[in-house]
């Protein structure tokens, strides 16, 4: 690796080690930026010469083809640049990281023959299954990979030493399920773990759907995964995870150095085979290393949210989880009047504001986890006020709260014509009322990327 030969200037220029981390940080992700960027070009001239391309529809804004394969080009970046830059810190560190590695090939593989050919949910949820399979990673006893089994207390009351004197709910940390033998074994496994393996499935699956169905605006998504991992690289390296840091580093410029090709009006889309990769390195890198896990739920509490609610309304309504409308988040600001971009920076800003708090509580000496809980709270609470807050715009533009909605999807659960993604239409169907559910026709929505639930129903 470079990295070797680095070390070898730092010993010769006596470079300080501070520097020198803040170096190997910026260089790996500048790297990724600028691979990502120039690698993307190639993408789209392959696509237009294949004819890989999102074709203009009558229900679609856009008028040309346009290339939608661009998170081939983004993980082709942070393959290489990881490659070249990336020193795990710990023999665990290199199993998760080639864990990671054939679990995103295996997920760009299969999502960009969706792009390209199209599949039923059903074969991408096995896939994004088997994916999370990869990333539990070898058994011998113990699993190698990621798994989630423990949390952080955030009501131990001061408390900073576990006690066998203390009831569970009490202990500084929460084992889920399991107890290993020390704190600094992983347990074995059993059917006592089976609720940690489904919640890592949980977390890690919709981490990634998550992203597709936020991938419903030209840089959206790409954007709002961009500062998740920003935060991630910070607070890594704030906690002295100086190889993790560098791995969400790479990861960070690699999805930055697409933004520019994805910006309204975009040249590519980034594609269900882009989004799964996103999702799947946000859910990674944010419990390697651990103390992460709150930061990506405060980055992303609002799309999380917007995601849970979307789908209980529909469930509530009697509708599949699939069922297309125009209730997400970026829809309902779209009908308050905002162009595409300000809805961009709206999120961006949003996940920023969080992005810092998180930063700032990581380093609270008392009561941290506890004021991490009121930060998720504090998500919750923004939620609702934008809520509040687009209902009165839209009441203060005319528009009326109505029953129904789009036509329903169809017996064997698929949507109709258009994916969750089809957000590019020239009339937005009128939506329906509930917590997140009332929105006007929107003649000029320019949704241009696609998103689909991968979920069965």
């Amino acid at each position: 690796m470079i990295q070797a030969d680095i070390i070898s200037l730092q010993f010769l220029f006596l470079i300080p080690p501070i520097f020198y981390d803040v170096f190997i940080l910026l260089l790996g992700g500048v790297s990724a930026f600028v691979l990502a960027y120039f690698l993307t070009f190639g993408v789209r001239a392959l696509c237009y010469k294949l004819g890989w391309l999102d074709q203009p529809a009558a229900r679609r804004v856009h008028t040309k083809a346009v290339p939608r394969l661009g998170g081939v080009a983004m993980f082709a970046a942070f393959v290489l640049a990881s490659l070249l830059f990336y020193k795990p810190g710990s023999t665990n560190e290199v199993i998760i990281y080639w864990l990671l590695l054939a679990a995103s090939l295996l997920v760009v593989i299969v999502h960009a023959y969706d792009d390209v050919v199209g599949l039923k949910p059903l074969p991408k949820l096995l896939a994004q299954t088997v994916a999370v399979i990869i990333i539990l990673g070898p058994w011998d006893g113990v699993f190698h990979g990621i798994l989630l089994f423990t949390f952080n207390n955030p009501f131990p009351f001061g408390r900073e030493i576990a006690s066998a004197n203390l009831p569970w709910y009490l202990q500084p940390t929460l084992f889920l399920f399991i107890h290993p033998p020390s704190p600094d074994i992983q347990p074995s496994i059993s059917l006592a773990a089976i609720p940690a393996v489904l919640l890592t499935w949980f977390w890690t699956v919709g981490m990634m759907n998550t992203v597709n169905w936020i991938d419903g605006m030209d840089g959206l998504a790409t954007g709002v995964v961009g500062i998740a991992g920003l935060f991630i690289t910070i607070i890594s390296f704030l906690l002295q995870q100086q190889s993790i840091a560098v791995l969400a580093a790479i990861f960070t410029g690699a999805v930055l150095g697409f933004l520019p090709h994805n910006w309204n009006p975009a040249k590519i889309f980034m594609g269900d085979s882009g989004s799964m990769f996103l999702g799947l390195g946000l859910a990674v890198l944010s419990v390697m290393g651990g103390a992460k896990l709150a930061l990506a739920l405060m980055v992303l509490g609002v799309p999380i949210i917007d995601v849970a609610v979307v789908i209980m309304n529909r469930i509530r309504r009697g509708q599949s989880p699939l069922h297309y409308d125009k209730t997400h988040l970026h829809h309902r600001l779209m009908a308050t009047g905002l162009s595409v971009r300000q809805i961009c920076f709206v999120i961006y800003g949003l996940a920023l504001i969080f992005g810092l708090l998180a930063v700032t509580l990581s380093g609270v000496q008392h009561y941290a986890h506890f004021y991490k809980f009121v930060g998720l709270a504090l998500v919750v609470l923004t939620m609702v006020g934008l809520i509040i807050w687009m209902d009165y715009r839209q009441r203060q533009r005319g528009g009326r709260i109505k029953l129904g909605g789009p036509e329903p999807t169809t017996p064997n659960g698929d949507a109709p014509e258009t994916n969750e993604s089809d957000s590019r239409q020239e009339t937005a169907p009128e939506q329906h009322s509930g917590f997140i559910g009332s929105s006007q026709p929107q003649p000029d929505a320019r949704y241009d990327e696609h998103s689909q639930m991968q979920l069965p129903h």
